[in-house]
């Protein structure tokens, strides 16, 4: 057992979860406090840390050839940096009264107490996984982290069936069906929502479901997935909803995830309606001096809405580890909140967004304009001019933007870095207007597509108040 607080003499953190949140947290203490000022000792119950969940697609897809292009920092780098990183062991137990952790070596099933006098808590999210028979059959995947990638690819290889289905439509099952279209399989998509990319609307979904079929993928909408079939060999065969049956030889999981806060909760730490960790804006677990939380098992402030949601990214959780690792080494730092700014692709379409949807805005009690426009990425004379449609929210009264969504070709998804910024500066669609963005024949219309779905907003805006 580790020495107590009292007959130790410096400080301990301990963090649980190596990946983007906890070890930025390690690696910003770290720089400033000392070793003779400041013991860190970290836990990770897999087998890689710092590195890009968000890239896994990519990998699986051949876009990244090498699993390790997606390894930020190593184990022994961090050890270098003098973090005790403990990989393949997983924390089973908070003792929040006695500031200490127990934890499991996953290779040895040793366990051992761990005390300490700050804690952080970076434990991610895992993927949905719904309880349908056949959903633990062999050729099953979620993928949430590097094992998960390395394991739907190692049952690719050994695979001789062509046949993939994905069920969920929204960042990771859009990502996944083009990477699995990259490999050469026959893809098809399930889906319980009525258009892809659930993130947008529906009338912006649609562009993205065309896109899809385009591709060769089938999709399936307003569909529920009731079991999994397995063959003679137990391995899946095929994915079954109430109206048909889908051949399959491997089935991927796309369904989303949720905050990984089992620990916590035991533990009595607060969680909200998303069931992520609360905490304040300087990533403190609410009521606990000594405890932080950040990542993928938070919850954070929309500035948009006001309301508190569930935001798994990897830019997120960066952030929340610097906050932390900050406030544990002595400084000051906050996180405000978000304004949900998300982009993705599928092949060469780009889809964007970033604010309030119609049914966030009704269900925040705001009354709203919507306008949609039509425009190009460059002048429209400029060779590889690439279509995009823009759909703008405004609130009625004020003209405040409050959401951005982007569906289009090469150079469409990025342009909503500049409504992210109006948003979060709480800007009025007449104020966007006035932007004074670049403007060159390769890069852009005289008008930049937002500046049009702006002065679109603004004469609905004053349309409704005159």
């Amino acid at each position: 057992m580790d020495m107590s607080p009292v007959s130790r003499t410096k400080e301990r953190l301990v963090v649980v979860g190596g990946d983007a949140a906890g070890m930025s947290a390690a690696s910003q203490a770290r720089r400033l406090k000392g070793l003779d000022e400041l013991e860190i000792v970290a836990f990770e119950r897999g087998h890689f840390s710092s590195y890009s969940a968000c890239g896994i697609p990519y990998w699986v897809g051949g876009d990244v050839a090498e699993r390790d292009q997606l390894i930020a920092r190593s184990p022994e780098e961090h050890r270098a940096r003098g973090i005790d990183l403990r990989m393949r062991t997983e924390v089973t137990e908070l003792d929040v009264a006695g500031g200490r952790v127990r934890s499991r070596d996953l290779e040895s099933g040793d366990e051992a107490w761990t005390s300490y006098d700050k804690l952080v808590l970076a434990t991610g999210a895992h993927p949905m996984r719904p309880s349908l028979p056949g959903i633990d059959a062999p050729g099953v995947h979620g993928v949430q982290t590097l094992d998960d990638g390395q394991a739907l690819l190692d049952t690719l290889a050994r695979t001789a069936g062509r046949r993939a289905v994905v069920i969920g439509a929204g960042y990771i099952g859009v990502e996944m069906a083009e990477a699995l279209i990259n490999r050469g399989y026959e893809v098809t998509v399930v889906n319980r929502g009525q258009e892809p990319m659930s993130t947008l609307d529906p009338d912006m979904g649609r562009l993205v479901h065309v896109e899809m079929e385009g591709l060769g993928i089938t999709m399936v909408n307003d569909a529920e997935v009731t079991k999994i079939l397995t063959g003679a060999d137990g391995r899946a065969r095929a994915v079954v909803t109430e109206d048909a049956e889908y051949p399959a030889d491997v089935v991927v999981l796309g369904i989303g995830v949720r905050p990984e806060t089992a620990l916590a909760e035991s533990a009595g730490l607060p969680l909200g309606d998303h069931r992520g960790l609360l905490t304040d804006l300087a990533m403190r677990v609410r009521g606990h001096e000594n405890i932080w939380a950040g990542g993928d098992c938070v919850e954070v402030l929309d500035l948009v809405s006001g309301r508190e949601r569930h935001i798994a990214l990897g830019t997120h959780a960066n952030k929340h580890g610097q906050v932390i690792g900050t406030n544990v080494g002595g400084g000051y730092a906050t996180f405000p909140g978000v304004v949900g700014t998300a982009v993705s692709k599928v092949c060469a379409l780009e889809i964007a967004r970033t604010g309030l949807r119609e049914k966030d805005a009704r269900r925040a009690g705001l009354q709203f304009e919507t306008v949609t426009i039509e425009s190009t990425s460059r002048a429209g004379y400029y060779p590889g001019a690439g279509l995009m449609t823009v759909k703008m929210l405004a609130e009625r009264r004020t003209g405040r933007l409050l959401g951005v969504q982007i569906v289009g070709q090469e150079g469409a998804a990025k342009r909503v870095d500049i409504a992210a910024v109006a948003l979060t500066a709480c800007m009025t669609v007449e104020q966007m207007t006035a932007l004074d963005l670049g403007y060159a024949p390769p890069f852009s219309p005289v008008w930049d597509p937002i500046l049009v779905a702006a002065r679109k907003a603004v004469t609905a805006v004053r349309g409704r108040t005159t």
